[in-house]
């Protein structure tokens, strides 16, 4: 019995047990309401199904939890811009690759230009938010409201107020998939990125740094560390990984509408954070636990909508469950259930004991 009950306490006690808990459930639930949630098929060589779906579709959200994760590890701060930062991206790729028209069949610059373009562009945005949060100060939520409000602007004089068509089969592989590849692309744009950060932050010290930094920049100080420059590569890196994911997004609809272009993904990125068992408070970090939040937030947007509820009613139905879900990772809750079992234990003892 001791056994069973300290195997218990092991396995509770994991730190990615909940989020991968709160994973299984969103999954159960699917194949409850969806029998054929888990079948595959294979259509003109490439893989389909709802789990693809979901695997597919949480690509861009992966890459943007991974940025978001160093960004709240190292500031204990939000970045609200990446969902604008991505929209930005993506404009300047399809201005550079249309040569400035509205609609092209062929590319008036080479590809590896625009996708440098996009990258360098979400480095910018993060390079000036890493400034303006670990340099001046300013609280991270506050700094990156500025590119969140000005950054679909931007965009907006960038293609001119119109939407940009780029009807290149080529154009369209990042978003899609590739002859004679059965898995979507964006699946393994996504496992790139995650694995590059992990080897990162694992052979190297900065993934030490980040949480020291997080947990007490000014003791970070003391022991020689630079925060200000941790802070900064964080929200830099963070803009990257928006730069990436924008290429993704446009390339899904080979156009750049950048009213709509990574619209809320932000908020799902600070979700995600959340639900991977992350403190948004900074400090210790999981980046496996935001990738399987990620995942739990596209498993539950693609539930929602194999129930035909419509995409207004989304949001509320998705807030309830993550208000749940957040709620039983919360610490208080912790507390508060393990001094409910210790208070039922020892009740139990004494009934026993009489």
């Amino acid at each position: 019995m001791s056994n069973s009950k300290s195997l218990i306490k092991k396995v509770t006690g994991f730190r990615l047990f909940l989020p991968l808990a709160c994973l299984f459930l969103v999954l159960i639930i699917n194949v409850i309401k969806t029998p054929s949630f888990f079948n595959i098929t294979i259509q003109n060589g490439v893989l389909y199904g709802y789990i693809i779906d979901v695997i597919n579709r949480g690509s861009e959200l992966v890459i943007f939890a991974v940025g978001m994760t160093l960004v709240v590890a190292a500031s204990g701060g939000t970045d609200i811009s990446v969902g604008a930062v991505s929209a930005l991206a993506g404009a300047v790729c399809c201005f550079v690759l249309s040569g400035g028209e509205q609609s092209t069949d062929f590319y008036h610059a080479p590809y590896l230009l625009g996708v440098i373009a996009a990258i360098l562009i979400g480095m910018i945005c993060g390079a000036w938010n890493g400034f303006l949060v670990a340099k001046l100060r300013i609280q991270p939520m506050v700094a990156t409201l500025i590119l969140f409000t000005a950054g679909r602007g931007i965009a907006q004089l960038i293609t001119d107020g119109q939407m940009i068509y780029l009807r290149v089969d080529h154009f369209k592989m990042l978003g899609a998939s590739i002859p004679g590849v059965p898995l979507p692309t964006p699946v393994f744009v996504a496992i790139i990125v995650v694995i590059l950060t992990y080897i990162l932050l694992k052979k190297t010290a900065i993934g030490l740094y980040i949480e020291t930094v997080g947990c007490n920049s000014k003791a970070a100080r003391l022991v020689g560390l630079n925060s200000t420059m941790i802070q900064f590569l964080t929200y830099t890196f963070c803009g990257i990984c928006s730069g990436i994911a924008g290429l993704i997004i446009t390339s899904r609809v080979y156009s750049i509408d950048a009213n709509n272009a990574g619209l809320n993904l932000e908020l799902d990125a600070i979700l995600a954070v959340a639900l991977g068992g992350n403190s948004l408070g900074g400090g210790k970090f999981s980046l496996l636990g935001s990738v399987i939040g990620a995942y739990t937030i596209q498993a539950l947007t693609t539930t929602l909508y194999a129930m035909s509820i419509s995409a207004d009613q989304i949001p509320v139905y998705k807030a309830i469950v993550v208000v749940v879900i957040v709620t039983l990772q919360s610490p208080e809750f912790q507390k508060m259930r393990k001094a409910l079992v210790a208070k039922i234990s020892s009740g139990k003892t004494v009934k026993e004991a009489a």
